[in-house]
């Protein structure tokens, strides 16, 4: 398998099929589970951005969304094993997308419920297939086809991000950089929607937390680790070590006995009352 220059194998062709079976049967044999870890701590964050906010209405940017799973899972109940059994079953193998989509449509309205129907959930990734069907399906609101590591905002796509009150994203901040964060609130016009980032402990979130300190933001770290994936191969293991041992991160009981693991950064406005840091959650 091919490797980026962190040493994680290249599954770039899962993100850009017209839907989601590979992307599916590829990461459950990876055992994949950080949008599942993460679902509790954003549903928290949710009520809390409510509740101190006075609101019932909230949008939640997802950067790095693809096929728009922490929707399905923050805004529409489903879990990880669900999805995976969802569409990871051979039966479904012969199945034509649209028959997939139908079927979407049709799971997601038996299980609208007013609170899920209160959280609009806008995608931001730069995989035009992941997106489409996201948005077909009724995962995705709303959708910005786009690299902002590359290319600043259009005006259609900075009144999509202007009305964002979350941003969240469950393992693309290393590939995405202080430069997408800054352009993303640049296009919020004065707005500061609060940040909750899962990011794998191989790619400091130094220089994003001190980008959004200049901007106002207070910045916490959870005090715990998240399970990521598993290793793809012996060799991605032995490549994500070497990465983690020259930043003099210790890896004894985490990656070194084969597991990809994040953190978990909260960022919040400075002038709002201080928060305590994100509350421990059971791992599933």
């Amino acid at each position: 398998m091919q490797a980026d220059p962190s040493g994680k194998v290249l599954l770039d062709h899962i993100y850009l099929q017209p839907d989601p079976r590979a992307y599916f049967r590829t990461l459950r044999d990876f055992e994949y589970r950080i949008p599942q870890l993460a679902k509790p701590y954003f549903t928290d964050l949710i009520e809390e951005y409510r509740r101190t906010q006075g609101v019932t209405d909230v949008t939640v940017l997802d950067i790095g969304c693809s096929y728009g799973i922490n929707s399905a899972l923050v805004a529409h109940g489903a879990t990880m094993d669900e999805l995976y059994e969802r569409y990871g079953a051979e039966e479904l193998s012969g199945h034509p997308r649209s028959a997939l989509l139908a079927r979407d449509r049709d799971w997601l309205e038996s299980r609208s419920t007013p609170y899920e129907r209160d959280i609009r959930f806008v995608g931001l990734d730069s995989s035009g297939p992941a997106l489409t069907y996201a948005v077909e399906a009724g995962l995705l609101d709303d959708a910005l086809h786009a690299d902002f590591e590359n290319d600043e905002p259009t005006e259609r796509q900075r009144e999509q991000l202007t009305g964002a009150d979350l941003v969240i994203s469950t393992g693309c901040l290393g590939y995405v950089t202080e430069k997408t964060i800054t352009r993303v609130l640049a296009a919020c016009d004065g707005r500061r929607p609060w940040m909750a980032h899962f990011v794998l402990r191989m790619f400091p979130f130094d220089t994003i937390s001190g980008h959004l300190a200049e901007l106002g933001y207070d910045t916490v770290r959870a005090d715990r680790v998240f399970p990521q994936r598993r290793f793809a191969s012996a060799g991605e293991q032995t490549r994500v070590l070497e990465t983690l041992t020259e930043q003099g991160i210790d890896t004894q009981g985490l990656e070194a006995d084969g597991w990809f693991y994040a953190q978990l950064f909260v960022s919040r406005p400075r002038d709002r009352p201080r928060s305590q840091p994100p509350s421990a959650h059971p791992t599933p």
